[in-house]
């Protein structure tokens, strides 16, 4: 694999992570659902123990909540590229709901590239701070 090549993984996956975050506070829950693989796996900070397996799943995941407002501020965004089609990437989360105090954690993340393009096949999150 060429550095381009790499390079090229990483902000495909980074740009994953952003957009997630930013189609996620805009409530455009099939657009964040198709982010993930057929098979993907999502675990929220908040239900650690509580993943949800499959993108139907996920989706019907988001769209069961209630309507919020939120801001998604997401930074130290590493990504390790495994081989042409895997990556493992690690980002820090602050999410703003204007109701409740800031939440703060970080997702672990598992890339796969599918016919698709690049998604996530995991997001694995967790809480630094308990609310």
């Amino acid at each position: 694999m060429t550095a381009e090549e790499r390079r090229a993984i990483e902000h495909a996956c980074a740009r994953l992570i952003a957009l997630y975050a930013n189609l996620n506070d805009e409530a455009r829950w099939d657009e964040v659902a198709a982010l993930y693989a057929e098979d993907g796996v999502m675990v929220r900070p908040t239900a650690p123990d509580a993943p949800i397996h499959g993108r139907e799943a996920i989706l019907a995941a988001f769209t069961s909540r209630p309507a919020r407002t939120t801001r998604h501020v997401c930074s130290n965004v590493v990504i390790d590229v495994e081989g042409p089609d895997l990556a493992r990437g690690f980002s820090a989360m602050l999410l703003f709901t204007g109701a409740a105090a800031p939440l703060v954690g970080s997702f672990h993340d598992l890339f796969r590239l599918t016919h698709e393009g690049w998604r996530f096949a995991e997001r694995r999150g967790s809480l630094t701070f308990a609310p």
